[in-house]
């Protein structure tokens, strides 16, 4: 009743804000996301006797309060496989956690396929990602590889609302992401908050999903015919478009922070230079930028001269959640 998994976080270039049923997670609209090979989340759970209480442990730090989500999922996990035996969980993610880099997405994928996998439930990949949705949302897209998308479906009962691969790693290893990280503090509005005081107060929501139907197919049309302008202009702009979202939600939610507006600025500039590439960010500081394999090296060097920059982690499409034999414990 031992298992260790390891998954990749993913990058939306077509954002998911806001909930139709916070309790289920399902989401308002449709999503398209890149799971990225370079930030990946490792995670061993076992299930014993010898557990008087779940336990978790988050890169070597002891479950906080407002992670207490992640409990309920383990409790969600072992009422499905009808065992009663507490958990040992240990994580470890080689990324900032809880600071816009999708942590919370590759940490609840691993977590899934381990967690069901020390339990003795045998899910199909479509099952894995409903499972894992229903601890965090986003967290659905890291269970299949590569170019993936998150149905939003219509069911009450979430049965519809899945996630699977549109294109699989190997299918654009000429689209390169550089993440940004411009901050490791953690956000002080978690994206589970915002989205709901979005929704609620934000007078652009109705815009919002007005439009990202074409965005959707804009994405998915450029992803399957390799238009690499096709899928950074959409992308870019989907992004902004939740921005505006959150900045115009009351009370205001403004991720950015100056090193932020640095890297937007620069990227702008260097497009207009001839050199192709597009920002997007998600709920957090970090940004990340699309480029083609030819203009990472350069856009790398470029991004680390930058002032604001502390890292960058270069990331490819990647490999969907899986099963791997070194455990953390």
């Amino acid at each position: 009743m031992k298992s260790t998994a390891a998954a990749n976080a993913n990058i939306a270039l077509v954002k998911y804000w806001g909930k139709r049923d916070s309790r289920l997670i399902l989401p308002q609209n449709s999503s398209i996301s890149m799971t990225c090979d370079g930030l990946t989340t490792k995670t061993t759970v076992e299930f014993s006797e010898k557990y008087g209480k779940d336990t978790v442990l988050i890169n070597d730090e002891e479950l906080v309060k407002d992670e207490r989500d992640i409990l309920g999922h383990i409790e969600r996990i072992r009422s499905m496989a009808g065992i009663k035996e507490k958990a040992k969980v240990i994580s470890e993610s080689n990324f900032p956690v809880a600071a816009g880099l999708a942590s919370s997405a590759s940490g609840f994928a691993a977590l899934t396929l381990a967690a069901a996998t020390a339990a003795g439930l045998k899910l199909s990949e479509k099952e894995l990602t409903i499972l894992s949705r229903q601890g965090s949302g986003s967290s659905c897209r890291s269970i299949p590889e590569g170019f993936v998308e998150w149905h939003k479906g219509i069911a009450a009962d979430g049965s519809d609302s899945y996630a699977e691969s549109i294109a699989g790693k190997n299918h654009w290893h000429d689209f390169s992401m550089i993440a940004c990280i411009v901050s490791e503090a953690k956000k002080k509005v978690s994206s589970r908050a915002g989205m709901a005081q979005t929704v609620a107060t934000s007078p652009y929501y109705d815009g919002w999903l007005r439009t990202v139907d074409e965005d959707l197919r804009k994405i998915r049309e450029g992803i399957l015919n390799k238009d690499f302008s096709l899928v950074g202009i959409t992308a870019e702009q989907n992004c902004l478009k939740m921005h505006a979202l959150m900045m115009t939600t009351r009370p205001s939610i403004i991720y950015w922070i100056p090193a932020t507006l640095e890297i937007i600025h620069h990227v702008q500039a260097w497009r207009e230079e001839g050199i192709e590439c597009y920002f997007t960010i998600d709920g957090g500081p970090q940004v990340k930028v699309m480029c083609l394999e030819k203009d990472e090296k350069e856009l790398n060097k470029r991004l680390l001269d930058l002032e604001g920059v502390k890292k960058t982690v270069l990331c490819k499409p990647g490999d969907g959640a899986q099963l791997i034999g070194e455990h953390l414990f």
